[in-house]
């Protein structure tokens, strides 16, 4: 599903934005950008900006017509901070990712960006099939163009994972003290901190309450790992030693 989607910025001004916007996509799984007449690049600070997203950058497709750069596009989005004089199909990034998903027929996808200052023309959002604005506070709706990339992109990859396009490795644990705790390991531990609770009067086995079940599900909620008993059993064995020690003095 990424590989089928394409970013297109229109007349960008500033070569950082270029960059910027590079980094944004590849952090998100995205890779194809599409520049429309910049009016710097390429660019030392594009490639700054992009921070290791150069290869972007490299394969980047510049055009002389945002006409010519989405020719080969099923479906065109334009993105918009403001209503326009007509009305235009309306969605947000999240409903963006669940269409594209949901319709691989018609990919591949162009998304279109318009200039820093005033953003995409009428001509230019008269070309799209749909427009998506990012639901910000009305009070202040500023987003830089890079910002605006990084927001949708992430709803696109969200997209992606729920369709099962991208498969996440497992984290890998090269720390076996980080492994979730047996069961063994668990009732040990419950057992020694009986123990102690007897040995502190906090807990009186011959006096029945919920206490030993309370604390039992205080614990089970933590999914405690190997190291995390190993801890809770050198603290318990502390007080066991600390308590006769303070009996002595008193």
């Amino acid at each position: 599903m990424l590989n089928d989607i394409e970013f297109v910025l229109s007349h960008t001004t500033h070569p950082g934005n270029i960059g910027a916007a590079a980094r944004a996509l590849k952090t998100m799984g995205l890779s194809k950008l599409k520049l429309v007449n910049p009016k710097q690049f390429p660019s030392a600070e594009a490639t700054r900006r992009a921070s290791r997203a150069d290869d972007i950058l490299a394969n980047a497709k510049v055009y002389n017509s945002i006409e010519d750069a989405v020719a080969e596009n099923r479906i065109i989005v334009g993105t918009s901070a403001r209503s326009r004089t007509l009305p235009w199909p309306m969605i947000e990034p999240r409903e963006l990712g669940r269409k594209i998903a949901a319709e691989p027929e018609r990919r591949p996808v162009a998304i279109l960006f318009g200039t820093e200052n005033s953003g995409l023309t009428n001509e230019e959002l008269s070309l799209c099939h749909y427009h998506v604005y990012i639901p910000t506070n009305p009070e202040y709706s500023s987003l830089n163009v890079a910002s605006a990339i990084q927001l949708i992109a992430y709803e696109l990859r969200l997209a992606a994972l729920d369709n099962k396009d991208i498969i996440m490795p497992e984290p890998e644990c090269d720390d076996p003290g980080e492994l979730p705790a047996t069961g063994e390991q668990v009732e040990q531990m419950f057992e020694h901190l009986q123990q102690v609770m007897e040995h502190t009067e906090f807990f009186n086995p011959l006096k029945p309450n919920k206490i030993r079940m309370r604390i039992r599900r205080l614990f089970n909620k933590s999914d405690l790992t190997d190291s995390e008993i190993r801890l809770m059993r050198g603290f318990l064995a502390s007080i066991k030693k600390y308590v006769p020690q303070r009996e002595e003095k008193e």
